[in-house]
Formats: C-alpha cells, sequence, structure tokens
C-alpha cells in the first residue's frame, strides 16, 4: 500500500497504531471515483468510520480487498435507479417545499446526473437550461457537490456565480443522490432573475433542506410492515 496519510491509536491494540487511508487513495486502489468510494463506505461495502467529518479506511483490510478474487461490486445505474424511485414516489412533495422555501430544487443521483423534474426554476435557469454549455457547467459543478465529502448543509457559489445549498438522500443507509435547493442570488442585489432570499430565507432553507430530504426517502420506503391503514367495517 502506497501513501499512507494517517495513523491512529487502535481501540482494540492499546499503544499500537493503524494506517489509514483517505478515500482518494481507496479510490484510485479500486479504479473508481471518490462518490463511489463514498457510497460503498456508507453502504458498509468498505471497511471504514469516520474522523469528523472525513471518512478513514484502514489500510490492511483494503489492501486483503484489493488482494481479493472477487473485487467488490459498485453499481452507479443501480443507485440512479434508486434515486429515480425516490423521486418519483415524492415529486409533489418536493414542489410544495421549493415553493414554500422559495428556491428551485433539483435531485440529482451521486453523479451529479438530474433525476425527475426540475421543481420551481427561477427565470434565468428556465432561460438557459436549453444551452449546451451553460447545462455542461452545472453538471459538472453539482458532479464536485457529490464529491464533496463535507455533509455539512450550506450553501455554494458555483461557476456560474448563483448559490445553491446541498443535501444529500439516503435510501437505507446508502447515498444515492442530492437535492440542490438553487437559483438562488448569492449577493442580494444580482441584477438577473434568481430567487431572491433573506437572511432568513437562507436560514430556513440550511434548516428544512434535510428534513425534507428525510422525508422523502422516507415515502420512497412505504409503509413499514404492519403500519397499513385497517379499515374498521
Amino acid at each position: 500500500m502506497h501513501s499512507v496519510q494517517t495513523r491512529v491509536q487502535s481501540p482494540h491494540h492499546p499503544g499500537a497504531t493503524r494506517e489509514l487511508l483517505r478515500a482518494e487513495e481507496v479510490g484510485e486502489l479500486f479504479k473508481v471515483d471518490r462518490s463511489t468510494v463514498y457510497r460503498m463506505a456508507e453502504g458498509g461495502r468498505l471497511p471504514a468510520f469516520r474522523i469528523g467529518r472525513q471518512w478513514r479506511f484502514p489500510a490492511d483490510a483494503i489492501e486483503h480487498l484489493v488482494r481479493a478474487e472477487h473485487p467488490i461490486a459498485v453499481s452507479a445505474d443501480e443507485d440512479h435507479e434508486s434515486m429515480e424511485r425516490v423521486v418519483a414516489a415524492s415529486l409533489p412533495f418536493i414542489d410544495v417545499a421549493a415553493r414554500m422555501l422559495g428556491v428551485m430544487i433539483i435531485a440529482t443521483d451521486m453523479d451529479g446526473r438530474p433525476v425527475g423534474e426540475l421543481v420551481n426554476p427561477c427565470p434565468w435557469f428556465a432561460e438557459h437550461e436549453g444551452e449546451a454549455e451553460f447545462m455542461t457547467t452545472c453538471l459538472e459543478f453539482w458532479k464536485r457537490l457529490a464529491d464533496d465529502p463535507d455533509f455539512a448543509v450550506g450553501f455554494h457559489r458555483g461557476p456560474l456565480d448563483v448559490a445553491c445549498a446541498r443535501t444529500f438522500v439516503r435510501v437505507g443507509p446508502r447515498l444515492v443522490g442530492m437535492l440542490l435547493a438553487g437559483g438562488v442570488d448569492p449577493t442580494g442585489n444580482d441584477p438577473r432573475p434568481l430567487h431572491r432570499l433573506s437572511d432568513e430565507g437562507r436560514a430556513r432553507v440550511l434548516a428544512y433542506l434535510p428534513m425534507v430530504a428525510a422525508a422523502i426517502s422516507h415515502l420512497a420506503a412505504g409503509p413499514e410492515p404492519g403500519t397499513e391503514t385497517r379499515s374498521t367495517t
């Protein structure tokens, strides 16, 4: 194994240390991108744990997997299909949330590819979304957001100088996509027809967007066994 960046005390053997790898290094070993590594860690397909907000991977366990005869199966298409089911089950709820928060909401998979309809677009986005170069820039930015390991919800200012907030969507323990609350004026005085939010409005987006993501994951999962409504006759 190469470029081991971190050593930590082993909880099982006091005084011993464990060599840990970063997500980028694990991605190089498995020939996958960082977002795939994060999905594999979240889904329990890779041995991993958190140090603060960062994933770290025990080098000895990763080395064993790399040398194994049967490599770990990774399916981005499977996660895309999972996100499609989430969005299809909850699009009216997403629409209501977007209009109440005063933003446009874009659902994507973990590669930053849009899933379902774009909800409540600002006039500026609606005007340009048919332009290939414009959409390529958006897709590249959304892909970078998917690859960002920071799980904190905050506003990000993209290459088109528009602000958006991001949260992740889960199916069970797996990250399958993102909700982006976008089209927001980053300064409050941008002349373009963007969504404008007060400080209170921005705080409301950051507070409620993760709740929306959690709610649509729950809606997509359907009722738990034994909780279906029974008729009283």
